[in-house]
């Protein structure tokens, strides 16, 4: 006969947590579902912090053989982005390729309206769809979550049309559960900051080029070798709006002319530049 549980029993189960007690285990098991359901698929991978939590669940849940991560090689991001994205992928095992993107062929983007998000999802993950039916791949997913569609993020529009699935997002992961459960995962990337790509340096409006966008990349690789890890160099015409953390700005005035305007004199030159600009602080979100 069993016996019945004493009282010392009852109020250690009491103290112990349920299945649900954690909401980011509950959310952890609503992606996993997704994903299974996805059957297999092509990951768009930017080697940032939501894309490798979800190439990391995705590789749990449907193994190698079934993910795909894929990395768009174009001047709007820096060169060695894209060689990180790559690293990242085979540290975890993942199969990775890299595919040239066409934004920069389409006057829609190279207008850059506020739309310009649009037009780069549209070209981008009209490719990873092509490229998952050749293979035989079943879907294609992005890195997309829920804090994106409280910001300006037409891209997300492009997704949807497309028919793109965003796990984390339809999981109900915030920027913050993506950062904790890539802590819990021991992801290299749970304190990467969030980064866009350098056609978001210019204002709208202003016509988007190759030279200028590797203008762009070059200040800020001078900025980073100066040990500025976080930064955006803002494209305003003849100004150039540098912005970093609010705790790096003294030290960005203390090496403006010892460290920064020396090696970086020619890049403004090459656009004229007449001003060098702090900005109001860096949005680690944008």
């Amino acid at each position: 006969m069993t016996r019945p549980p004493d009282i010392a029993e009852l109020e250690a189960r009491a103290r112990t947590p349920g299945p649900d007690a954690d909401p980011l285990a509950a959310k952890e098991r609503r992606l996993e579902a997704i994903l299974e359901s996805c059957g297999s698929v092509v990951l768009g991978y930017s080697g940032g912090v939501d894309s490798t939590l979800l190439l990391k669940k995705a590789l749990d849940v449907l193994g190698g053989d079934h993910v795909l991560a894929v990395t768009a090689a174009t001047p709007t991001y820096e060169p060695d982005e894209v060689d990180e994205a790559e690293r990242l992928a085979g540290k975890l095992g993942a199969r990775h390729a890299r595919i040239v993107s066409s934004e920069l062929e389409d006057e829609g983007f190279l207008a850059n309206p506020p739309e310009r998000c649009y037009y780069c999802k549209t070209d981008l993950y009209g490719d990873l769809k092509g490229l998952a039916a050749e293979r035989g791949i079943a879907s294609v997913i992005d890195g997309s979550q829920v804090d994106d569609a409280a910001d300006w993020r037409p891209g997300l529009k492009a997704l949807d049309e497309q028919g793109i699935v965003s796990p984390l997002r339809e999981a109900g992961f915030t920027k913050a559960d993506v950062r904790e459960l890539s802590r819990r995962l021991g992801l290299p990337t749970a304190e990467k900051p969030a980064n866009a790509c350098l056609a978001s340096r210019f204002p709208y409006g202003t016509e988007i080029t190759v030279a200028d966008l590797e203008r762009v990349g070059r200040a800020e690789r001078v900025l980073r070798d100066a040990g500025f890890d976080v930064v955006r160099v803002r494209h305003h015409g003849a100004v150039a709006r540098i912005e970093v953390p609010p705790g790096d700005r003294a030290r960005l005035l203390e090496a403006a002319c010892a460290v920064l305007l020396r090696p970086a004199s020619p890049l403004i030159a090459e656009r004229d530049l007449a001003e060098l600009a702090l900005g109001d602080g860096y949005d680690v979100g944008r």
